[in-house]
């Protein structure tokens, strides 16, 4: 996986959805692979969206294979600031004693793939879920989160190393419970990469998906996550 990683990674855009139409492409995908495994009922919009989506601390992006949308992330950022985000609904004892010790925590949610690519494209969720690497660099993160089924569980502790937070619970319009997983990033990162270098991310590759400077809601967010845990030297390029 790493090689094959690292040569697909040369194919691979990610876009971050800000026009409405980006965003509705997004949407959509969303509703057809959700259909497709059977995690939500048929909708006459048949799109998939809520309102985390809108939060001045989330991004949502395409990752885009060849100039085609393949997969979507949608990652949202938890500070003691900004506790807001889709995990926080659902797991609220366990991630509001994390943000009241002042952490930052990376909530990725809405990982999709297009059912007619993902057979095809193994690497796929790989590819994708290194968002949620690149962003627990960007923002020092003291905690990585992953909210998925129990036969996915699996797939998560290899890759990440995440180990399960509580039994899976119910989660708003999905059909199927959904468990909390939680990685410590700072005490993790280097063994993640060892294994998965592709993971990897350059401080320029971080800012151009992240940095928000039009964005005044968020770019408060950031200013207040870099005065409270600035990234240190060795952080800049790993």
């Amino acid at each position: 996986m790493s090689s094959r990683g690292l040569d697909l990674l040369d194919k691979v855009d990610y876009r971050l959805a800000n026009s409405a139409e980006e965003r509705d492409e997004i949407y959509r995908l969303r509703y057809r692979a959700y259909l497709r495994e059977g995690a939500i009922d048929p909708n006459p919009a048949e799109r998939v969206t809520d309102r985390f989506d809108e939060l001045p601390n989330s991004w949502v992006f395409g990752v885009h294979l060849d100039g085609v949308l393949v997969s979507s992330l949608r990652i949202t950022v938890a500070s003691p600031q900004f506790r807001d985000c889709p995990s926080m609904d659902v797991f609220p004892e366990q991630l509001g004693a994390e943000l009241d010790q002042g952490k930052v925590v990376i909530d990725p949610t809405r990982f999709v793939a297009d059912p007619t690519v993902a057979g095809r494209v193994t690497e796929l969720p790989y590819i994708t879920l290194r968002l949620a690497f690149v962003a627990c660099a960007y923002f020092n993160a003291d905690i990585g989160l992953a909210t998925v089924r129990a036969e996915h569980q699996a797939f998560y502790r290899r890759l990440f190393m995440h180990q399960p937070v509580c039994a899976p619970r119910d989660y708003p319009g999905l059909k199927k419970p959904i468990a909390l997983m939680a990685v410590d990033f700072p005490a993790m990162r280097d063994k993640v990469f060892a294994r998965y270098p592709f993971l990897r991310s350059t401080l320029f590759e971080r800012r151009m998906l992240f940095e928000r400077p039009d964005d005044r809601a968020a770019s408060l967010h950031l200013a207040e996550i870099s005065d409270s845990a600035p990234i240190a030297a060795e952080h800049i390029c790993v």
